[in-house]
């Protein structure tokens, strides 16, 4: 039986664009005539936008201020790049930071995260989900007859299209498959075109902005698979999902128990105690984060030793640890909380399997210890960055603790269900987590969201993804600080718990990132670091 979770509001109304038929050139003429505001060059080595002119960012008319989604997004966007550093493209340079000059050719500097991503990993993990398609096709034919095997073939069609136009190099198009976001995405295509001079031609996988290449791929998954009906609800990463969770089964065995052993005990811990145990379990969600599929291409990658008995020589390996600031925060809370009100912690999960479960260790601890009193969790609403959790993902995994044969994972299983079914723990989902936006425009682009987020005591965002649309995805100099990056997204107390998988870290101390960049090239996107990164009242 699915567990309960509350359907967010954007699930009761398909977008609409009825004003997308207006003049363009009407629209134009505003921009000439000085509206919307223009940038100058602000965006150092990706935008460009001097005084308004024919060629300069014209916003679509669906970015005018209509209700639901978008708002006045055209403008948004434009603005939140001021004074940024700059974007991350796959064909970029590999080392360019803000303020700094290009060195050398692209060959000689070795070609950057991003243009492996695009030119391997991703190419990698559509040939697994194609693959997928073709094991599941008996059982496509078994469920719908020759309709499913004709919607396999379909589907297996659109991912090879994908994959050719990826690895040629060919313009990124539009979205056909009317979707919820289908709308607002090719409104932001349409924006990402504007970026570019007359003669550039159309936008391409390798000269495009690394976060906005990497969305559109998965969301272009998302849209071969609803394009293949009655085959249209069918996860192509479930099974690497599944097998990361049974792959882990020991690890999370000795979670659980640990986890039963410190809340049978919580009542006599004293405040130190309980403070040890809030940051080891922050400790364990951390290192749980390495267990990302997209990173391995789609391989699986699945904790099997006992991450408690590491956490002593990971420690090291923290860069940036707020922990403390964590603990105040929410001690504070416990401590000042009266009898009838409430702190909510709110969760951006990250991957499914084993991460999942240290997440939800960590929120059992949260209200075992009333350092918190609700916890709500944010999924993702399709399959997204081959592991990301989804509502299907999240009512699984309780599902298959709740049946295990092990005492204690029944016991937690058992136990995350009732939480479910009670309300003190909330799973959401929200359309804006799969859209291409850093987070600093979300307050314009989805206000229902930002609304929500602002009644947390704290929001933990967990992973790469999350920590990439937080700063922008911006070529930011290592030391500046969190707070700034942030570029205006402070809708409650906040922190990132990454593992670093991506170019970009920021709040770093001065000389700290030169110390990794001599001994180790690849330091930042190996997965071996990490951080808890906190930005809110001191």
């Amino acid at each position: 039986m699915p567990l309960p979770f509350s359907a967010p509001p954007w699930r009761r109304h398909r977008l609409s664009c009825s004003g997308c038929d207006a003049s363009v050139g009407a629209r134009r003429a505003e921009v000439m005539a000085g509206t919307p505001a223009s940038l100058s060059g602000q965006d150092e080595g990706f935008v460009s936008l001097s005084s308004p002119s024919p060629s300069a960012a014209v916003p679509p008319p669906c970015f005018s201020g209509k209700p639901g989604l978008a708002g006045n997004l055209w403008v948004t966007i434009r603005n939140a790049a001021a004074g940024r550093g700059r974007l991350v493209q796959p064909f970029g340079p590999a080392r360019r930071r803000v303020g700094s000059a290009s060195s050398g050719s692209e060959a000689a500097r070795g070609r950057s995260f991003a243009y492996l991503t695009i030119k391997d990993r991703i190419p990698q993990i559509l040939t697994k989900a194609i693959d997928t398609l073709h094991r599941h096709k008996s059982e496509f034919f078994e469920k719908h007859g020759e309709k499913g095997t004709e919607a396999e073939k379909k589907a297996i069609s659109l991912l090879s299209k994908l994959r050719n136009e990826l690895q040629t190099d060919k313009p990124i198009i539009p979205f056909v498959e009317k979707f919820v976001d289908t709308d607002i995405w090719n409104q932001y295509l349409e924006y990402q075109q504007s970026l570019l001079n007359e003669n550039d031609g159309k936008p391409r996988w390798f000269y495009s902005p690394w976060l906005f290449v990497e969305c559109y791929m998965y969301r272009r998954i998302h849209e071969a698979i609803i394009q293949s009906p009655p085959i249209d609800d069918f996860d192509v990463f479930k099974e690497s999902k599944d097998q990361n969770f049974f792959e882990s089964q020991e690890s999370i065995i000795a979670l659980c128990t640990h986890l039963q052993e410190v809340v049978r005990a919580i009542k006599d811990l004293d405040e130190n105690q309980l403070r040890d145990e809030f940051f080891q379990l922050l400790q364990i969600s951390l290192w749980g984060n390495k267990c990302d599929l997209s990173l391995s291409g789609g391989e699986t990658r699945s904790q099997k030793t006992n991450v408690i008995n590491s956490l002593e020589e990971l420690k090291p390996l923290i860069l940036v640890n707020d922990m403390e600031r964590l603990w105040s925060l929410l001690n504070n809370c416990k401590k000042t909380r009266e009898k009838a009100s409430i702190t909510r912690v709110v969760i951006v999960l990250d991957n499914s399997g084993f991460e999942l479960v240290t997440d939800l260790v960590l929120a059992d601890f949260l209200l075992s210890s009333q350092l918190a009193t609700e916890i709500h969790f944010y999924g993702k609403t399709i399959p997204w960055f081959v592991s990301d959790t989804t509502i299907r993902d999240f009512n699984w995994l309780i599902e298959q603790m709740k049946m295990s044969n092990h005492k204690w994972m029944s016991k937690c299983g058992a136990e995350w269900e009732a939480y479910v079914k009670t309300g003190r723990w909330v799973y959401r989902d929200h359309i804006f987590w799969t859209l291409p936006h850093e987070f600093c425009v979300m307050s314009q682009v989805a206000p229902d969201l930002y609304a929500e987020l602002q009644k947390a005591h704290l929001i933990l965002f967990k992973g790469d993804l999350n920590y990439r649309k937080l700063t922008g995805d911006r070529k930011w100099e290592f030391t500046v600080p969190f707070h700034q990056a942030l570029n205006g997204f402070h809708p409650a107390p906040l922190c990132s718990i990454r593992t670093l998988k991506a170019e970009l870290q920021v709040g770093l101390k001065p000389g700290q990132a030169e110390q990794y960049v001599a001994s180790e090239p690849n330091w930042l996107t190996t997965g071996k670091y990490g951080i808890f990164q906190f930005d809110g009242p001191l």
